[in-house]
């Protein structure tokens, strides 16, 4: 499956502090290893290519989108920064339209920074604010306040950088529905052309969760709102976004016309892309014109940082076979508000497949978890809500004849 552009995502883990709910492998770690780390990335870089040639895929030689995530990749000095762009840029041909987006915290963005990430071509910033209740933020780990979020924006907007997206959670220890309608309120107030809500997610990664699953109190655990409360905020934010002009276009992602994350965009479009750094993730397809015959690899790198600078383990990869893209496809697709044409999936996997999810499809319809609107199949709201439930109905559907030949284990 030829591809002519590929999107880079570069993993920077490093945190002033470590954010209770927080279940990424990113952490404080000592400035030194900020050097070496850039140096590591820009070897993966470089051998990059001879990786995927050994792997039997391709890597377009341009990229279109870049995205720096973390962790807070501002925290890197501006000699870093530019080291590590000026690396990316003498690797790859670079998009004349490239869509260059680095995550940053509030109140970790010092001046030097910001203008070295200007002149490195950054055209797009996205501020992890979570809450602009001060209470909720600093109970959370975060380390800004409300006025300093105002502060970095008219400071992001001065250096020339106007597309950016805020980050909202919806669930954070002590959250009533009015703090967070003030929230939404000051959100919309900004004019920002994206923003992105999640709600909190409950698991053994991070410190909050693990408070969750034990019925602890450290991390204020106890004063989590209950499920129905965080459903209630998510309702109301995809419906105060919308007044304000900010279209969903995929479960926790809103925008204005042409200003979707175009590289979040190639995930769930299944286009390639190259994950560099800690915990990145790859998938890279070979080069075969017909779906049936080509190749999907993911690879992850290992999450332990020092395994990383010391090159100690090589990254974790996986082939996907054609039952399993088709998978993908649809649990991928269905994300994004425009949902799916199983047309389109039927011309591309084969009928035999197509005839499986249309079933999962069809009782999911009758469930009013999807809906079918003209040749697509999509979420509902509650279907949005629900979205793990969903997905999972469209695994192992393979058709009962492939199935027989598997091997039995």
């Amino acid at each position: 499956m030829r591809h002519n552009a590929v999107g880079l995502y570069i993993s920077v883990p490093f945190c002033r502090s470590k954010c209770t709910y927080c279940n990424f492998a990113s952490g404080v770690f000592p400035a030194a290893d900020h050097a070496r780390y850039v140096d590591r990335l820009i070897d993966d870089m470089g051998s990059a290519p001879e990786w995927a040639a050994g792997i039997g895929v391709d890597l377009p030689r341009t990229a279109d989108t870049v995205y720096l995530g973390g962790g807070t990749p501002s925290l890197l000095s501006p000699a870093l920064i530019q080291k590590l762009f000026t690396a990316f840029r003498a690797q790859f041909e670079i998009a004349s339209d490239v869509e260059i987006t680095v995550e940053c915290a509030p109140g970790q963005l010092p001046q030097a920074t910001l203008e070295a990430l200007a002149e490195a071509g950054v055209n797009r910033i996205s501020l992890g604010v979570q809450s602009f209740i001060d209470s909720e933020a600093h109970a959370s780990g975060r380390l800004h306040s409300r006025d300093i979020v105002l502060d970095d924006l008219c400071r992001i907007r001065a250096a020339g950088i106007l597309n950016i997206n805020l980050d909202l959670i919806a669930g954070l220890a002590g959250q009533t529905l009015a703090a967070w309608n003030e929230s939404l309120a000051v959100l919309c107030s900004t004019g920002v052309p994206h923003a992105s809500v999640y709600m909190l997610e409950v698991d053994q990664d991070s410190r909050l969760g693990r408070e969750l699953l034990s019925g602890g109190v450290r991390y204020r655990a106890d004063l989590v709102p209950s499920d129905d409360a965080i459903v209630r905020m998510y309702e109301t934010a995809t419906e105060r976004l919308a007044a304000a002009g900010l279209s969903q276009y995929e479960i926790s992602n809103f925008a204005r016309p042409g200003l979707e994350s175009r590289h979040n965009l190639r995930y769930w479009h299944r286009r390639p892309y190259l994950g560099l750094g800690l915990d990145a993730s790859t998938a890279l397809y070979s080069g075969a014109s017909d779906p049936a015959a080509c190749d999907l690899v993911r690879a992850t790198t290992t999450a332990d940082l020092k395994a990383y600078l010391e090159k100690a383990d090589p990254p974790e990869t996986e082939h996907l076979d054609l039952a399993r893209r088709h998978e993908e496809a649809w649990f991928l697709g269905l994300r994004l508000n425009a949902g799916v044409s199983p047309a389109e999936l039927a011309e591309e996997f084969g009928p035999a497949l197509a005839a499986k999810a249309l079933e999962a499809a069809a009782r999911l319809i009758a469930d009013g978890l999807l809906e079918s609107s003209g040749p697509r199949i999509r979420l509902t709201p509650r279907g949005r809500i629900l979205s793990n439930e969903v997905f999972e109905q469209f695994l192992d559907l393979q058709p009962d004849a492939a199935k027989s030949l598997q091997p039995a284990l």
